[in-house]
């Protein structure tokens, strides 16, 4: 049993508790333990709970580790079967309603008896929920919204979730015994931020479409389309999977294909068509076996990474030999965004900085929540000298991981940065993120951070349009202005990889980059565990068309704070 499966059930105990009715204490005590539990990130709990290492774990008691040890034993949780066999089915489908928490959905039924999304829809749009206390007529309109977003994003999950979900369906794939071998394609393969299905090409010594036809028969499978050697497969939990079964001989073509998109692969046939490469019945002749370096040389083509098969430019620019040398994972050199149990980081310092020195890095920036951000601890001076402090000492005690002094200060409304200027003068480097009014119209949004970026102390924008996948929108902003006076004032964007934020959107990142814009690539980590965040920031990095050149926290740390001290003397 996997942390990430057993914080969901835990996650999941503690809302059926709320839509219930039961006692807020008992709820929140389920809903920390999953956050304990999805923090320690590992693929088996069984040893730690049977050796009782989970026990000494703050925040998980003999309940919680009650239905750990039902979830290690027999891989399901009786405690969470009984509570959903207690609450109205539609009830718990309200979860799935971005924004919609539980205790909303509780007050609601308790309301107007509603059970089910389609009748929220329904008192949303007929007035009777604007007329339930504490809601109104903007609340019931942030509601209908919620509905038609959930509706929209369909199957859609984040990157690293679906990732992890498609490795587990490579690994049944592969144990086929007719299947020679198997790999990730489509959007996966891409590193979209966002996963609609999962896409698997599978080599078979023999019978293909009998092998594809097998899949439709794994366990949980809801239904399936195809009935030759490419099935579609939908699970009882909504994950949907594509699976594509070719001879050996074929296994290189389909896997390109099969990565895409469509663009792509329309401008790359043109190129083969040119070239004499494509037959009237439209197949491609390449030479068996081919290899998708075999397909891009037989285009004339150099091969060109997945990442960047988007059909935005990747082909010609091939053609004419301008395709950049892309960021590569062991090229980043620190990270500048982290929080710590100094605000509403899960884990200390000096934790975190050995989080660092385990992956490598040669600095660590510590930027927990300035003090408006009092909701999540945000820093009081008492707490900024304390911290600095502490980063002395463990400076002093060691010289592999240079520890930053930074601080994530708010926007405010006004575009002043959080705390005077004496106390930002306190930090090596400062990030500056709006938290707050994010309804603002974009003509005050604009003015607000344009403000902000005029501050000689901000090194970094953070997040900088607010977005947060598949749960609400960016806010209105002009990016183009914003972007135009980071780049003029020397202060870099961040591309906050925090799964759910993939903030600045990579489809900004090339403009940004071609016009002058440093980008900083922050995992936005709460735990050790999030600092792993920069793989997902490498991958849209190089879909934004970045190299090492582009990145700030690719340099050293002495070319870092150097570059937060020109924009502090300018």
């Amino acid at each position: 049993m996997d942390s990430r499966t057993a914080a969901h059930v835990l996650s999941r105990i503690a809302a059926y508790l709320e839509l219930k009715g039961e006692s807020a204490f008992k709820s929140r005590a389920y809903e920390g333990a999953a956050k304990e539990i999805r923090a320690l990130s590992v693929d088996d709990l069984a040893p730690l709970y049977r050796s009782g290492e989970l026990g000494k774990i703050r925040g998980l008691g003999p309940a919680t580790l009650a239905v750990i040890g039902d979830l290690v034993e027999t891989g399901e949780s009786r405690y969470l079967e009984q509570l959903e066999a207690a609450v109205p089915k539609g009830m718990i489908e309200m979860l799935d309603v971005p924004g919609l928490s539980a205790a909303r959905i509780r007050q609601i039924h308790e309301a107007l008896s509603i059970e089910s999304v389609e009748e929220l829809e329904a008192a949303a749009t007929d007035g009777r929920l604007a007329k339930v206390p504490k809601i109104g007529p903007k609340t019931t309109q942030k509601i209908l919204g919620s509905i038609a977003a959930l509706r929209a994003r369909g199957s859609l999950r984040l990157f690293p979730h679906a990732l992890a979900e498609a490795r587990h369906l490579l690994e049944s794939i592969r144990s086929h015994p007719a299947v020679q071998h198997a790999e990730i394609a489509g959007t996966l393969r891409r590193r979209l931020e966002v996963i609609d299905a999962i896409e698997i090409v599978a080599a078979c010594a023999d019978n293909p479409v009998g092998v594809a036809q097998s899949f439709t028969r794994l366990p949980g499978v809801r239904s399936s389309t195809g009935d030759g050697a490419s099935v579609a497969i939908e699970f009882v939990d909504g994950t949907r999977l594509a699976v594509h079964c070719a001879s050996p001989s074929d296994f290189g073509v389909n896997f390109w294909r099969a990565t895409g998109n469509d663009d792509h692969i329309a401008d790359v046939i043109a190129r083969l068509s040119n070239r004499g490469a494509v037959g009237d019945d439209g197949e491609l002749r390449l030479a068996e076996g081919a290899d998708e370096h075999a397909i891009y040389a037989a285009a004339g083509l150099p091969f060109i990474e997945p990442e960047l098969r988007e059909g935005l430019g990747e082909v010609d620019a091939a053609a004419r030999g301008t395709l950049p040398e892309l960021l590569r994972a062991s090229e980043i050199r620190g990270v500048l965004h982290c929080h710590t149990h100094y605000s509403d980081g899960r884990q200390s310092v000096a934790a975190m900085v050995e989080g660092a020195r385990a992956r490598g890095w040669s600095y660590l920036g510590i930027t927990d929540h300035s003090q408006a951000a009092y909701y999540v601890g945000g820093m009081t001076r008492e707490k900024i000298l304390a911290q600095h402090e502490e980063i002395d000492a463990l400076n002093a005690a060691s010289n592999d991981v240079r520890v930053l002094k930074g601080v994530e200060a708010d926007i405010l409304a006004d575009g002043r940065l959080d705390y005077d200027d004496e106390t930002l003068g306190m930090f090596d480097f400062v990030v500056g993120s709006v938290h707050s009014q994010l309804s603002m119209g974009e003509a005050a949004m604009t003015e607000r951070i344009l403000r902000a970026l005029d501050n000689p102390h901000l090194t970094i924008l953070g997040h900088p349009t607010g977005r947060q996948l598949l749960r609400r929108e960016a806010y209105r902003v002009n990016l183009d202005a914003v972007i135009e006076k980071a780049i003029s004032l020397g202060v870099a964007i961040e591309l906050n990889c925090e799964p759910r934020r993939s903030d600045l959107d990579w489809r900004y990142l090339r403009q940004a980059v071609d016009r002058g814009a440093t980008i900083e690539i922050g995992p936005d980590a709460h735990s050790v565990a999030a600092l792993d965040n920069v793989e997902v920031g490498v991958g849209l990095a190089r879909k934004g068309w970045l190299t090492r050149a582009d990145v700030l926290n690719a340099r050293s740390v002495e070319e870092v704070l150097a570059f937060a001290r020109r924009h502090m003397s300018s």
